[in-house]
């Protein structure tokens, strides 16, 4: 019933640590607890959110954009335009989300989605439902988690590590990095 193989896990498990890039997302991980009215992420939130979304799209995620009548391209600028905002945010220093103040959210949005399970991973994982059996798709989804997890878990180390000015050149540095990686995602799915 399962065709587990290690390279198919290996190869599902680095394409989905590229799209989802939880390393590069630090700085935005760092913004959000700072702007979090407890002054921290809920990481097990946060990861079993994206988690839950990630294992959804597998299973269910081409019907689910049919039943909405939304194509992927257009799901996948949708979330362009959320990656793009946020890159606004971090370079310029405004707020466009705003936390809310009675609930704590930040966790959720933009944080499991669409930082961890963005548009782009979704899209991916409908990809390699083409190319990989669903059980190793599976175990990469999980084993991104864990990572995705360790990196929210010491987000207080790493911005102690990085001190306060190195924090402010990363988030500027992958400000400009979000927003390419907003327009080359709009590039692609309106065929440019």
């Amino acid at each position: 019933m399962f065709n587990l193989s290690i390279k198919e896990i290996l190869s599902v498990s680095l394409i989905l640590f590229s799209v989802i890039d939880i390393l590069g997302s630090i700085p935005v991980i760092i913004d959000l607890r700072k702007r979090s009215r407890t002054g921290k992420i809920q990481s097990e939130k946060a990861t079993v959110a994206a988690g839950i979304l990630m294992i959804i799209f597998l299973y269910l995620g081409k019907s689910i954009l049919n039943l909405f009548g939304v194509d992927v391209a257009s799901f996948a600028i949708a979330g362009a335009i959320i990656i793009f905002l946020i890159g606004m945010e971090m370079i310029l220093g405004r707020n466009i989300f705003r936390a809310d103040t009675a609930t704590d959210t930040s966790s959720i949005v933009p944080l499991a989605f669409p930082l961890i399970a963005g548009a782009g991973t979704m899209t991916t994982i409908i990809s390699l439902r083409a190319e990989y059996s669903t059980a190793n798709i599976l175990i990469g989804i999980i084993l991104n988690l864990v990572f995705v997890y360790i990196v929210l878990k010491s987000s207080n180390w790493l911005e102690r590590k990085l001190g306060t000015s190195g924090a402010e050149v990363l988030r500027k540095v992958f400000g400009i990095i979000l927003i390419a990686i907003a327009i080359k995602l709009f590039k692609t799915n309106l065929g440019l």
